[in-house]
C-alpha cells in the first residue's frame, strides 16, 4: 500500500496522486507540489490515505509544502497574466491569419511555461505563432489542440436542464457515452435533445444507464407474445419507470398498458 493525497489544479479537473511526505492533509488545503513541468500550486480533494500500488504511477511525485500567502499572490497575478497573454495571442492568430479558436491561457506557477489551449477543425502550422509568442513572453510557449468537450469544460455553461455543466461542475474526466444509453431509458434519438454544449452526447446519458440495463433485463423485451386479463398480444413498448408495458391485442387494434404483474409472458 502507499500512503498518497490526491489533489486537483483546476475546478473539476483530474485527480492526481501526490506523496504527502510527514505532511497531514485536508481537503480544501492549498499545496505546493512537484510535477512534471516543475513546481505547481493545487487544491487537496483527497486526504492522507492508503491505496495499492497498482493505482498509482511510479514515482509518486512529492507535495512540497502547504500554500504560502505569498504563493497565492503569485496565483493571483498568473491570472491575471494569462489574461493578458489571451489578448495578445488573439492579435497574433489573426496577424497570421490562423483557422484557429483560442479558448483558454495557463501559466505554471514558477512563470517557466505558457500553454496556449485553442480549437481547430484540422491541423495548424503555428510554428511562426511560437516564435512570436516566445519573442514577447521570453519563456517556453506551448500550443495545446483539445477538443470540443474539453472546450465546454474550461469555458462553462448551461446544459438543457438549466444547471452548470456537469464537466465544470464536478466531473474530473470524461467517460464514454453511446446512443445505446439513450435507448434504453425510451429517449427521444433526435440530437438535438440528447447533445449537450460541446455538440456530443450528454455526459448525464450516462448517469442513470446502468440502473435502465437491470431494469429492463428483469421485464419482458418488446416484440414478446404475452397473455393479458384481456386476451393475447404482443407488447410494443415497455416503460421501465413505471414498470408497465404496452401491448397491442390485435391488428389495428388500440394499444393498451398493463402492470408487468398482470402479464403472463409466452414461451
Amino acid at each position: 500500500m502507499a500512503k498518497v493525497v490526491g489533489i486537483r489544479f483546476k475546478p473539476a479537473g483530474k485527480i492526481y496522486y501526490f506523496d504527502p511526505g510527514d505532511l497531514v492533509l485536508q481537503p480544501g488545503q492549498d499545496v505546493i507540489v512537484e510535477t512534471a513541468r516543475g513546481l505547481e500550486y493545487g487544491e487537496v480533494v483527497v486526504g492522507n490515505r492508503e491505496v495499492d500500488e497498482g493505482e498509482i504511477v511510479s514515482p509518486l511525485k512529492p507535495v512540497v509544502r502547504l500554500a504560502t500567502p505569498e504563493d497565492q499572490k503569485q496565483v493571483a497575478l498568473n491570472r491575471k497574466r494569462e489574461k493578458e497573454a489571451f489578448e495578445i495571442c488573439l492579435e497574433k492568430i489573426g496577424a497570421h491569419k490562423l483557422p484557429m479558436k483560442l479558448i483558454d491561457v495557463e501559466y505554471s506557477f514558477d512563470n517557466n511555461k505558457i500553454i496556449f489551449y485553442f480549437t481547430a477543425d484540422g491541423r495548424v502550422d503555428f510554428r511562426e505563432l511560437v516564435r512570436d509568442l516566445a519573442a514577447v513572453f521570453r519563456t517556453r510557449i506551448e500550443l495545446r489542440q483539445i477538443g470540443v468537450r474539453d472546450e465546454a469544460k474550461m469555458l462553462g455553461g448551461l446544459g438543457p436542464c438549466g444547471r452548470v455543466l456537469c464537466c465544470r461542475t464536478f466531473q474530473g474526466e470524461f467517460e464514454p457515452v453511446s446512443i445505446r444509453m439513450a435507448k434504453e431509458q425510451n429517449l427521444s434519438l433526435n440530437p438535438a435533445k440528447i447533445s449537450g454544449l460541446c455538440g456530443r452526447l450528454m455526459c448525464c446519458l450516462k448517469y442513470e444507464s446502468e440502473v435502465y440495463e437491470e431494469a429492463r433485463a428483469a421485464l419482458p423485451k418488446e416484440g414478446s407474445r404475452v397473455i393479458t386479463p384481456e386476451g393475447r398480444g404482443k407488447i410494443t413498448e415497455v416503460n421501465v419507470l413505471k414498470n408497465t408495458v404496452t401491448v397491442k391485442l390485435h391488428e389495428g387494434g388500440v394499444p393498451l398498458e398493463f402492470p408487468v404483474e398482470e402479464i403472463q409472458v409466452e414461451k
